[in-house]
Order: structure tokens, then C-alpha cells, then sequence
């Protein structure tokens, strides 16, 4: 994969974020005293790639036996804390390192206890270990943990970084690109570095990167498509709009949140309807959605209560 083949292994080499890096050097000039971090920002900001080149810097050839990368989204629960992240920090590491480090990725889908269990274990083992402490949603992690770490916020990478790194990999990789080809990758990532580094994999697979490839790899060819559906739906034609719903998912491969989000774009297009009453049935049944519930079920759903608002 480009995204991995690609990812910086220096400091010095993470895309943007020139502050935050800046000042991270600056601790590493005596890594003895680094806090633990915490990391905060969207997705594909360089937030777990700035941990590992971290990591690479102070532990150098011991790194395999002296870190820990979790992925708390996978293990959320107390067990995980006092299992693996108790048993890693009980044992000081070698002589030549400062300390051991543990990376805890997607920390905010930990539960409440969790986090509480983790507080204290930063604690006990900060003489042993460094956390490196990973976030989409700083909110959801608890005011103890924060205060108990250097806070640092990544912030979406700018198009002018993002393109520069995108002809970076294509010409490494010698595809063929243009312009508008690489303008449309990044605005279909919106601004998550990795989410484009993947379509333009995905794209170059097929041939040349154009604007039109782009939008056929990201599943995103028929977007235009979505308004007739809303169309649709708000004319009380549930089963002529709920077809095409369903075309636009399993035959071209368009997700659910991107449905509910160009649905919720062409809104504004069809001058259909009222939009604030349309917008709060989106927004709903886009909760629902993500609480879990059947996605096709709930688009159904939405579909048919559209149709009731335009009658």
C-alpha cells in the first residue's frame, strides 16, 4: 500500500504541521524529560505517524521489545488497561533508552472506566513509560488524562502540502497524473492525507489519474444521481427513489455517509420542499445510522418520511 510504503519515518519528513513538530524536536533534544503526549485532530493529519517517528528517535534499534501500540477502538474496555498496558509498563526498559513508550491509538473510544484506570497507570509508570496518547476527539477524553499530558492539536493538511506529497508518490510510483486529477483527490479526501494517498492508489490502478477516474475510484461518479432521488422521494415516488438509493449503494459502491451527505448538499440545489424541516429528517436518520442501526432500513426510512413532508 502507497500509504505505508510512503509514511515518513523522520520527524523531519511528516507533511505540514511545522509547529507542532517544531516543538516536539525541541523536547527530544533531552528525551529523558519528554511528557507524556497527547495527540488531538481529524483523521489522516499525521497524528499516529508523528508517535512512531517519535518512537524511532528515542528508542532507536531497541524499539521492538521497549513499545507498545494499541488500538483502543478495538480493545476499549478496563481489561485492556489492566492486562496489556500494566503488564508492558511493570519492567524497566535497557540502560541506553530514557524509557519505554506506549502508543494508545483512537483513545477517545475508550469507555469512561478506561480512561480512569489509564490515570492512574500513567501515574505509576511514568518512571518506566511514556505515553503517546492518540485522538480524533479530544472532548471525549477525560480532563485528568489531559492535564497529565502536553497537549498538541493537528490541524487538516492544506492543499498546497497535500499536493506537493500527492507528486511526490506519483512520481515515484511513475503514474500518470494531471492537474485537475490531483485537485479532485484532494477534495474528495477532504483534507485527510491517507484517505487520498488511497485514491490515488486506487485511481492510478485503473490507468491515468483524471478527474473522472478520481470520482469513479472514490465511488462518487454518480453523485449527481442523488437529486433526482430526492426528487423523488419528495414527489411521493418512495419506491422510484428508493431503487435508485439502493442502485447507488451495492451496484456503485457509494456509502451510506456519503448518500446522507450529497443528499444533504442537493437539498440546497432543488430549492425543493423546506430545507430546514428536510435537513433534521437527514440529520436523524444520519444518527441513527451511526448508532448502529440497519443503514438500508433506515435510508428506506428516510425516504418515505421525505415523501410524506412534500405531500
Amino acid at each position: 500500500m502507497w500509504v505505508e510504503k510512503y509514511r515518513p519515518k523522520k520527524l523531519a519528513d511528516v507533511v505540514d504541521q511545522k509547529e507542532i513538530i517544531g516543538s516536539i524536536e525541541a523536547l527530544l533534544k533531552n528525551a529523558g524529560e519528554m511528557p507524556h503526549l497527547l495527540f488531538s485532530g481529524s483523521a489522516g493529519v499525521g497524528k499516529t505517524t508523528t508517535a512512531l517517528c517519535i518512537a524511532r528517535q528515542v528508542l532507536g534499534p531497541h524499539i521492538q521489545d521497549n513499545l507498545l501500540e494499541l488500538n483502543a477502538s478495538d480493545e476499549r474496555g478496563i481489561g485492556m488497561v489492566r492486562d496489556k498496558v500494566k503488564r508492558f509498563s511493570n519492567f524497566a526498559a535497557f540502560e541506553e533508552i530514557p524509557f519505554k513508550i506506549i502508543i494508545l491509538d483512537e483513545a477517545d473510544e475508550m469507555t469512561a472506566d478506561a480512561q480512569t484506570a489509564l490515570r492512574r497507570t500513567i501515574e505509576d509508570a511514568s518512571k518506566i513509560c511514556r505515553f503517546i496518547i492518540v485522538a480524533n476527539n479530544i472532548s471525549k477524553i477525560i480532563d485528568p488524562i489531559q492535564s497529565r499530558c502536553a497537549v498538541y492539536k493537528f490541524t487538516s493538511i492544506p492543499e498546497k502540502e497535500a499536493m506537493a506529497q500527492l507528486k511526490k508518490i506519483a512520481k515515484g510510483e511513475k503514474a500518470s497524473i494531471d492537474e485537475e486529477g490531483l485537485k479532485e483527490v484532494y477534495e474528495q479526501s477532504e483534507g485527510d492525507l491517507r484517505h487520498a494517498i488511497n485514491i490515488l492508489q486506487a485511481a492510478a490502478s485503473s490507468g491515468a489519474v483524471t478527474a473522472e477516474s478520481v470520482r469513479t475510484s472514490a465511488g462518487q461518479a454518480r453523485k449527481g444521481d442523488v437529486d433526482g432521488i430526492l426528487k423523488r422521494a419528495l414527489a411521493g415516488d418512495l419506491s422510484g427513489a428508493r431503487e435508485r438509493m439502493v442502485e447507488l449503494i451495492k451496484v456503485y459502491g457509494m456509502s451510506e455517509s456519503d448518500f446522507l451527505k450529497y443528499v444533504s448538499a442537493a437539498v440546497f440545489r432543488s430549492g425543493a420542499g423546506d430545507p430546514g424541516a428536510i435537513l433534521r429528517i437527514i440529520a436523524e436518520y444520519d444518527y441513527r445510522i451511526l448508532s448502529g442501526a440497519n443503514p438500508e432500513i433506515q435510508l428506506s426510512a428516510m425516504l418515505a418520511e421525505l415523501g410524506s413532508l412534500g405531500k
